[in-house]
C-alpha cells in the first residue's frame, strides 16, 4: 500500500495540470471535473508502466487516488487562495 500511495503521490501533479488542460481548452461543466480527473488519473496510472513495476491493478489504484486528490487539492488551494475582488470589497 506504501508503494500505491507514493507512486499516487507522485502522478497527482501531472494528473492537476492534465485537468487544467482540459479545463482551459475545452468547455466542461464544473460538476464533472472531480470524473474528468479520476480518468485521466486512472488513464496516466495505466500508462505509467515504463516507469515502475507495480501491476497494472496497483497503478490504476494509484491513478484513481492520484485523480481523486488532483480534484480535492485543486479546490481546497482555491478556497485558500484569497480572491483579490472579495479583498476589496470587505475592505470598503
Amino acid at each position: 500500500m506504501e508503494e500505491v500511495m507514493t507512486f499516487a503521490s507522485i502522478i497527482s501533479p501531472v494528473v492537476v495540470a492534465l485537468v487544467q488542460l482540459i479545463k482551459k481548452t475545452v468547455a466542461v461543466n464544473n460538476r464533472y471535473l472531480p470524473l474528468i480527473s479520476l480518468l485521466i488519473g486512472l488513464l496516466v496510472g495505466s500508462l505509467a508502466w515504463p516507469f515502475t513495476e507495480m501491476d497494472l491493478v496497483l497503478r490504476l489504484w494509484s491513478g484513481g487516488f492520484a485523480g481523486l486528490a488532483a480534484s480535492g487539492l485543486y479546490s481546497l488551494g482555491k478556497r485558500t487562495i484569497p480572491n483579490k475582488n472579495n479583498d476589496n470589497n470587505n475592505a470598503a
